[in-house]
């Protein structure tokens, strides 16, 4: 029996007696496991790295940094959060390269690929250029394992050859695509930069081997719809693509067509083909959220973070089948644009639902307009009219805060490209205007147009998630999975 001091009420030893016993139900928790939104649970001596999992997924959103990830869920608010925020481990790293503090893929990738810090843009190679480091993929191929990578932009682009290539120059596409079938991985779900050596080769150099070609002769089967890629059996080593643009990049989420596939199933094949008793590892990567923040797109970035977010609801499918030995984490390289919810514009106030009158990505409808000029069949009212139905601006009518001013229309006009000849600057120079118009009355603000140094998240869910959270470099989660899977470390 507790004796109460002078003074004391009863009903105050009653509510010292109910918080006791709250503290002691949350150690508890705390001590057995938690259980998040999604019914994900995690136990706390998995920081210990007694767990050792054996599907291990590795989730990259390029670009992504905290913002990105509330954007997404306050602009595509359907009544159900991300399924990365409701993850039970969250951690933070930091993402500066060996020689630079602002990263770029090809160092950051790297860093998440080997453990290792590196140059900006080298492919998995000391910043000396001569010595190649392992890749937790390799090493996981080298176990035993199977091993899938996939990205929305190019195969060959900086983050997912990081993990099974070597390069000095990120730049080196034909060169790093050749080492995909010399990685003898199992599963590749991307495109390749094919202009790079496939076309207008200057006279008197000589033409670089076919990658396709390559493949096949190495003994992968290429799909290139769905239909094909659901034909392959498991076991089969298969690079899958569908179509995209110039750059080897699929279309932006907003913009994508019933017949391209998506990342979320990119990766419900990838699960499907790689699925095997020895245990796989699978990297995945949102690459078009960076693309999108290099244009200072939100709206574009928050569906593409949505898209991402839907593969990684795949891998969690999957893990509530094998919670015992699926280990998921989701990180990105770094942060892109410098976004901040909010703006001096608006001040307190913001109103990110009206990006959700956005219906192109900045680039598809900068195309459209340098079709329009090169054309010369639409007017610049024309154009404005397009602006309504395409972002809603103009649109007063409807909410005062679409309405466009004297001034804004000004800006338009001079940035609409008159002649054919100025159809690509002008084009741009308008989606620009449009798109930043709407950004501000949203209350959007950007600082940049490439990388920043902001620190980026961790999600982690599974066995060994805890190992995760907290605040580290971005090696380390490269180091923490060699560890929990037991791959040999780094060397």
């Amino acid at each position: 029996m507790i004796a109460p001091r002078p003074g004391t009420t009863a009903s105050a030893i009653i509510l010292k007696l109910l918080i006791l016993l709250m503290l002691v139900l949350v150690m508890l928790v705390s001590a057995s496991g938690c259980k998040g939104s999604s019914g994900l649970v995690h136990t706390t001596d998995a920081g210990s790295f007694s767990s050792r999992p054996k599907y291990i997924f590795l989730f990259i959103g390029d670009g992504m940094g905290p913002a990105q990830v509330k954007l997404s869920d306050a602009v595509l608010d359907s009544g159900n959060v991300l399924s990365m925020g409701s993850f039970p481990v969250a951690g933070v790293t930091a993402t500066h390269a060996e020689n630079r503090y602002i990263t770029d893929s090809g160092a950051a990738g790297t860093a998440l690929a080997t453990g290792f810090k590196t140059s900006v843009g080298t492919i998995s190679m000391k910043s000396n250029h001569r010595d190649t480091l392992r890749t937790i993929a390799e090493m996981a191929k080298q176990k035993g394992m199977r091993v899938g990578i996939v990205s929305s932009v190019g195969i060959d682009n900086a983050t997912p050859a990081c993990f099974y290539a070597h390069n000095a120059g990120r730049g080196n596409y034909h060169d790093i695509a050749m080492q995909m079938a010399a990685s003898g991985f199992d599963y590749f779900g991307g495109g390749y930069a094919e202009g790079d050596f496939a076309h207008n080769r200057p006279q008197g150099v000589a033409v670089k081997p076919d990658i396709p070609s390559v493949m096949k002769a190495a003994g992968y089967r290429i799909t290139t719809d769905l239909n094909e890629l659901l034909s392959v059996l498991p076991g089969t080593r298969c690079w899958a693509y569908t179509r995209f643009d110039g750059k080897a990049a699929l279309s932006y989420a907003m913009d994508r067509e019933g017949d391209e596939l998506s990342l979320a199933e990119f990766t419900r094949q990838g699960i499907r083909l790689l699925d095997n008793p020895a245990g796989f590892f699978m990297m995945v990567e949102g690459g078009k959220i960076d693309w999108a923040c290099h244009a200072n797109d939100a709206a574009a970035a928050a569906h593409d973070v949505a898209a991402f977010d839907r593969a990684i609801a795949e891998a969690l499918a999957f893990y509530r089948l094998h919670p015992d030995e699926t280990l998921i984490v989701v990180t990105a390289d770094h942060e892109c644009g410098g976004l901040s919810l909010g703006n001096a514009v608006l001040g307190y106030e913001s109103r990110l639902p009206l990006l959700r009158r956005q219906k192109v990505s900045r680039q598809r409808f900068s195309e459209m307009v340098a079709a329009w000029a090169k054309n010369r069949n639409v007017t610049f009212s024309m154009a404005l009219d397009s602006v309504k139905v395409y972002y809603g601006l103009g649109d007063g009518a409807l909410d005062p805060a679409l309405a466009i001013s004297v001034q804004e229309r000004k800006i338009l006009r001079d940035a609409y490209p008159a002649t054919p000849e100025e159809s690509v600057p002008g084009a741009d120079r308008f989606a620009s205007a449009v798109t930043g118009m709407l950004n501000t009355r949203a209350g959007i603000g950007w600082t940049s147009n490439v990388h920043t140094a902001v620190p980026v998240p961790v999600f982690a869910a599974g066995a060994g998630a805890a190992a995760f959270g907290g605040s580290y470099d971005n090696t380390g989660i490269a180091e923490k999975i060699m560890r929990l899977a037991r791959l040999g470390g780094r060397q």
